[in-house]
Formats: C-alpha cells, sequence, structure tokens
C-alpha cells in the first residue's frame, strides 16, 4: 500500500447556519497528482485551506506527512506549498520583494529555484503585484510555492486568468519536473480538459462529502485520453444530481 501524504478523516465545516462539508474522507498518496472537481460553492477551497491548517474544522482530523495539521501548523506549512485562487500577498510587493520576505520563514528555500521558474514562466521580478495581470499574479504565487520544494504542493484554480501558452508552460514544464521529483499535488479546477491531462486521481466533491475518489479509471470506468474530459463532466454531473436527489 502507497503511503499517503494528506489524510482527511470525517472532516466538517459550516460558514454560520450553512453546512458547506459534511464529513469528508479522502486519501491523497504520496507523489500523486489527484485533482479535486466539484461545482461553484461546494467547498474545494474550504477543504485545501483545512488541509492546510489555515482553518479550524468544525469536526474531523487532518493529516499531511503523518502530522495533525492543527498541533503541527508550523512544520506542516514548511512542508506544504499553497496558491491561492487569487494572490493574496500585498499589492505593493514586488516578487523579489516576497522572495526576501518568505525565505526567511522556509529552512528549504531555494532561490535559485524561485529565479528559474520565475524566467521559466516569463514573470517580472520587479513589478507590483497589483500591477501585474492576473495571469502574471498566479504565476507569481506559484513560483513563490515552489521555491521552498514543498513536499505537497496545494493549487487552488491555478489556472484562473492564464493564456493557452502560459497554461501549457504549466503544464509540461512544472508539472513535469513536480513529478520527476516525487512531488504531491492536490489541485481543484473548474477545467475538465485540464484536469484530463493532469489528473493521476479524481476526487468529486458533492454535497459536503467526496462522492467518488480514486484513479482516473477507478471513478470513470476507463481512462481513453480523447474522453476524459466528457467523462469527467458526465461524473461530476451525474454527482451532484445524485446529492440534489437526496436533498429535496
Amino acid at each position: 500500500m502507497s503511503e499517503t501524504a494528506i489524510r482527511i478523516q470525517g472532516i466538517h465545516h459550516r460558514y454560520g447556519r450553512k453546512a458547506v462539508l459534511c464529513g469528508v474522507d479522502l486519501e491523497v498518496p504520496v507523489g500523486s497528482v489527484t485533482v479535486l472537481l466539484g461545482t461553484n460553492g461546494a467547498g474545494k477551497t474550504t477543504l485545501l485551506r483545512l488541509a492546510l491548517g489555515a482553518l479550524r474544522p468544525g469536526g474531523g482530523r487532518v493529516e499531511v506527512h503523518g502530522l495533525d495539521v492543527l498541533r503541527h501548523t508550523r512544520v506542516v506549512r514548511e512542508q506544504v506549498g499553497y496558491v491561492p485562487d487569487a494572490p493574496d500577498a500585498p499589492g505593493w510587493m514586488t516578487l523579489r520583494d516576497l522572495c526576501r520576505f518568505l525565505a526567511a520563514h522556509y529552512p528549504t528555500w531555494d532561490q535559485r529555484h524561485a529565479d528559474g521558474l520565475a524566467g521559466q514562466l516569463g514573470v517580472p521580478t520587479r513589478t507590483r503585484l497589483d500591477r501585474m495581470s492576473k495571469g502574471e499574479g498566479m504565476k507569481a504565487m506559484l513560483v513563490a510555492a515552489l521555491a521552498p520544494r514543498p513536499r505537497t504542493l496545494l493549487l487552488d484554480e491555478p489556472f484562473g486568468g492564464l493564456d493557452p501558452l502560459a497554461r501549457g508552460a504549466v503544464l509540461a514544464g512544472v508539472f513535469s519536473a513536480l513529478r520527476d521529483e516525487g512531488t504531491t499535488v492536490l489541485v481543484s479546477t473548474h477545467e475538465l480538459d485540464v484536469a484530463a491531462r493532469l489528473a493521476e486521481r479524481v476526487a468529486i466533491l458533492a454535497g459536503g462529502r467526496i462522492a467518488r475518489a480514486g484513479t482516473v479509471a477507478e471513478v470513470l470506468g476507463q481512462d481513453e485520453p480523447a474522453r476524459v474530459p466528457e467523462a469527467l463532466e458526465a461524473a461530476l454531473a451525474e454527482s451532484v444530481a445524485a446529492d440534489a436527489g437526496g436533498h429535496p
């Protein structure tokens, strides 16, 4: 049995009176690329932030590389890279500023790696973040997340705002390197064609629970590359419909 990088057990979370996650169970194997699918508002961002230890669940437990994220938050964050769905660094910072700030907090920070990624992805290093395009901002966050060479990477809709060329560079270059280094990746996205190109494993979040999870072949019943995007769309629609049928 493969080692588990992220283990989520019975996680509950609510915002006010609204329950968003209702007993989520999910295991992400070490070195895998797992795509988290769900409709807008399904709780994908919440689940990633819980895995980072940035939110406290209403119930349940999250472990990353065997460590409880609430008891060992600092150690976990040193091992986990996180790219939010929108840049969350102060707008006045440049990528150089951001790197200088973060380097002091990560023992494994590799500035040469950051510089190489910035060049590969075409990220300006002396432009303020609030003056970057949305795509440039997302790529800057990706550089910052990868610079410490994390064991695990959490990506929340990382392709929003990326033009096709930039998206291709990320997919072909960055993810290839991550696979070579054995980095575990959990990525949420609504872009099914991208999910089909990335996913080794799929988890579908619907009705506050993981409706389906496993390898692409296990979840879809087939793994023919040309048919994976439409099969993912069908699987997501079926999971959402099943939840709606159970919750009139």
